[in-house]
């Protein structure tokens, strides 16, 4: 089992950064995909950013790509989320989630969730 912990959330304005981080306690970190999802009020939770074991295969939401980058230190046990030129859509709760395939695209296939961490954009 994993539990997931996030952090790094705020309030920002449009055109900041945030870091978000996500803390993993269990065993064989390594060998979960890991994803960040986000969903805003009203709205169906999305995949934002996927990363493989290794790190050697990523994925992006087409809105995020160019502005996020998802990584992971396998030693740390730890998932990131570089969020650059933040807008006021990108404002959501996110969450991470850890998946036993390499890469996972589809909630269905995550059995790990944190708590979320909550970020508003303001305008």
């Amino acid at each position: 089992q994993l539990q997931l912990v996030e952090s790094g959330g705020g309030l920002v304005q449009a055109g900041d950064s945030l870091r978000l981080s996500c803390a993993a306690s269990g065993r064989n970190f390594g060998r979960f995909g890991m994803g960040w999802f986000r969903q805003a009020p009203g709205k169906e939770r999305e995949l934002v950013a996927a990363i493989s074991w290794t790190s050697s295969s990523i994925y992006y939401t087409d809105s995020v790509k160019d502005r996020f980058t998802i990584s992971r230190d396998n030693a740390k046990n730890t998932v990131y989320l570089q969020m650059n030129s933040l807008k006021p859509e990108d404002t959501a709760v996110y969450s991470c989630a850890a998946s036993p395939n390499s890469l996972a695209i589809g909630a269905r296939e995550y059995e790990y969730w944190g708590q979320g961490t909550q970020v508003f954009v303001s305008s």
